[in-house]
């Protein structure tokens, strides 16, 4: 599966993985996409096992080079096989090659990361071949939260000296990532009181006017100066025309580059009173994954692998803090060096024009391969 490292039998190796449709919500296409990469990561020798998180999520992986025994902290190897695109995508997007590109759902985002990780383990399968054993943990709910995987990543990373993410490479510019921004949600719902709408208007109390002022002060919070985003997403209330609302909710998101403003949006949030009188406001606000602050030793990290791209035929630069957030969030929050964004060069996550660079993967290959017999 992995001894031919050409560009061709790279890219061939990808798009079957990217053939298997494994969205986020789909539980039985996450248990097909999980059988297929650990049964894959056995053929090359490596040790595989899969694991139960939660009845809401498919399963999630734990790939290694250890010998039985070894209990050392070792690099982590951060990845995810879920994908935003649900079953059916292949239709419109199909797993094809033109010219230099390699097309279909979850390509770029993420599969050929992983791909690209698993490769680079299997030319470095037998125990002791690198300084620090290796583990590959994949999960199956990134694109949602990783609200099932999050402790077991956060496990994991406890017994790791290194983390690095196979996150796709920035777009045109192939850079990695040292620093994103910490991501949050605000679930609102306003309980007002219903009443006739042309009958007995007055009596009534109407959640959606209520709502109207709570999101004009909530899209208020967003401060661009200080990096903060605050967006409503989604909103649902009312039932009939003709009847003063009782029920509203929203759904929102925020973004923060540092703990503390994570604090301060989340107390605002929390904080929030009705405008109107007679309405009760059901406030639910968490910073889901915190910021990935760039620490002197994930710089440290960068440092070296920098050296080892430049061997391996290309640069590596740090991409400006990103909006977008991933796992890496939590293991650089622990304290972890943390290396993301990682994988193959190429764009569109998340649309229906994903590619990935295919000229480009043996490259990065190489530079998995060199930095994890590097690693101690």
């Amino acid at each position: 599966m992995f001894s031919d490292t050409s560009a061709a039998a790279l890219a061939a190796g990808i798009k079957r993985w990217i053939e298997c449709e494994s969205p986020s919500n789909d539980i039985a296409t996450l248990n097909t996409m999980a059988a297929m990469m650990a049964s894959d990561a056995k053929a090359a020798g490596l040790q595989a096992s899969s694991h139960h998180i939660g009845n809401e999520t498919g399963p999630m992986l734990h790939i290694s080079n250890r010998a039985d025994g070894d209990t050392r902290e070792g690099v982590l190897i951060l990845a995810h096989h879920d994908t935003v695109h649900p079953v059916g995508t292949l239709l419109k997007n199909p797993a094809r090659i033109e010219d230099d590109r390699l097309y279909g759902p979850g390509s770029y985002d993420m599969k050929g990361g992983i791909y690209l990780a698993m490769a680079a383990m299997a030319a470095l399968a037998k125990p002791g071949s690198t300084p620090l054993p290796i583990d590959l943990v994949i999960v199956p709910d990134e694109e949602t939260g990783s609200h099932a995987s999050r402790e077991h990543i956060e496990s994991y990373a406890r017994r790791a000296v290194y983390t690095l993410v196979c996150e796709p490479a920035r777009a045109n510019t192939g850079a990695c990532v040292l620093a994103r921004k910490g991501t949050g949600m605000l679930r609102l719902a306003v309980k007002g009181r219903p009443s006739h709408a042309g009958v007995q208007h007055d009596k009534g109390r109407s959640a959606i006017r209520e709502m109207a002022h709570q999101i004009l002060a909530l899209e208020a919070m967003t401060d661009y100066e200080r990096g903060v985003t605050v967006s409503v997403g989604t909103i649902k209330g009312g039932t009939v025309t003709n009847t003063v609302p009782e029920h509203c909710s929203i759904v929102v998101d925020f973004r923060v580059p540092t703990p503390e403003l994570g604090d301060e949006i989340v107390s605002r949030m929390r904080a929030l009173k009705p405008v109107g009188p007679d309405v009760e406001l059901i406030i639910d606000a968490e910073l889901n994954r915190p910021p990935m602050v760039a620490s002197d030793a994930s710089k440290a990290l960068l440092a070296r692998a920098q050296n080892v791209a430049q061997a391996a035929g290309f640069k590596l630069e740090a991409a400006p803090m990103t909006g977008g957030g991933s796992d890496a969030n939590f293991t650089a929050a622990l304290g972890i060096p943390t290396l993301d964004g990682l994988g193959p060069d190429g764009d569109g996550a998340h649309t229906l024009k994903e590619f990935i660079q295919i000229s480009t993967l043996p490259k990065r290959l190489a530079f998995w391969t060199q930095l994890l017999r590097e690693l101690n």
